[in-house]
């Protein structure tokens, strides 16, 4: 397959490059409550839900909903990004009766996950398991596109492979045979799991073996990750996952450094201290207490402190303050009194 051509420089630093930004999905952690959060600072031009897992059933759309309840404000978070269902499973019929419903409900587009290296979605056929059966990629793609109206992409992400990378280009290819708009590729296989370093230059050959638009991902913690991911894997656009969680700003101070490919994703800028994510963490713990079950909102504050401790050494002054409470009213009255709005 002939490799779209493209011309560009050698160094991203400092040149303005048209880059875009992408917001991760993550089980368990980068739900609608983070989604709000994060891109009220600017920078993400498109979010992808956490996987809705099908098997072999139609879900309802009070289920569909539970995981991206934006369908039901213009699938948009509250600043105004998009909110893209991710569906992850292997039949293709029951996924693409699943897309066919989501599209109804005003899903702006569907991706797919052919990524997840989670030892129980794996054991049941979903996920970075489908990577080892090309073909299969193909008919689940073909199937959703055909389900779909032309006018919403399907999507896919996919990682490097499952237990090696000998297949990479071949599924890559089958995704897009199958129907896929463009393809995120986690720069890591499925053994590898999220252990660090992240092969970007491996989503380099992935990219010159398809036409579609490809997406890197993976192991971006700093603006100085993003530069070496867009030089050694020569995709503008990247999806950030954990390295936005753990340093809000992220995108922001990437687009400071390289350049936006958009107008409107707020201004790029330095980096936020501690004090600066107060009110971001207030709003946090108000969207928390108003949207989920009381057993959970302690916890995912908590969860959160332990992300931030990685660029915040506050966050772990925190953390160890909050670590026994389960109370909501506790956690706020901790709130209220050490981090200031």
């Amino acid at each position: 397959m002939v490799a779209v051509s493209e011309s560009k420089p050698n160094s991203p630093i400092g040149l303005g490059l048209p880059v875009r930004i992408y917001l991760a999905p993550m089980e368990g952690l980068l739900d609608f409550v983070l989604r709000d959060i994060l891109t009220r600072v600017g920078g993400v031009e498109k979010c992808v839900s956490e996987f809705i897992r099908i098997t072999n059933c139609l879900q309802p759309e009070k289920s569909l909903l539970r995981t991206v309840p934006e369908l039901e404000f213009g699938a948009c978070t509250p600043a105004g990004v998009p909110v893209w269902p991710q569906l992850l499973g292997s039949d293709p019929i029951c996924m693409a009766d699943n897309a066919a419903r989501l599209a109804q409900m005003g899903a702006p587009g569907i991706d797919l996950n052919f990524g997840c290296p989670a030892k129980v979605v794996n054991r049941h056929g979903g996920g970075a398991m489908l990577l080892q059966f090309p073909d299969q990629l193909q008919r689940i793609v073909d199937a959703v596109r055909q389900a779909v109206p032309r006018s919403i992409p399907v999507t896919a992400k996919m990682r490097l492979g499952y237990m090696d990378d000998a297949l990479a280009l071949d599924c890559a290819q089958a995704l897009e045979a199958g129907g896929a708009a463009e393809l995120v590729v986690h720069a890591r296989t499925k053994a590898q799991g999220y252990k660090p370093p992240a092969y970007w230059h491996r989503v380099a050959d992935v990219r010159q073996a398809v036409r579609i638009p490809v997406v890197v991902n993976g192991e971006m913690w700093t603006p100085h990750d993003a530069c070496q991911a867009v030089q050694e894997s020569g995709c503008y656009t990247l999806m950030l996952g954990r390295g936005m969680v753990a340093r809000p700003a992220l995108a922001r101070n990437i687009l400071a450094e390289l350049g936006s490919a958009s107008g409107n994703l707020g201004q790029p800028g330095p980096d936020w201290s501690w004090q600066d994510l107060a009110p971001l963490m207030h709003a946090f713990w108000t969207v928390a207490t108003t949207r989920l079950e009381q057993r959970q909102q302690a916890g995912r504050v908590k969860q959160w402190l332990l992300y931030l401790r990685r660029h915040y050494p506050e966050a772990q002054t925190a953390f160890d303050a909050v670590r026994t409470l389960t109370r909501p009213s506790d956690m706020d009255a901790w709130l209220q009194t050490h981090i200031k709005p």
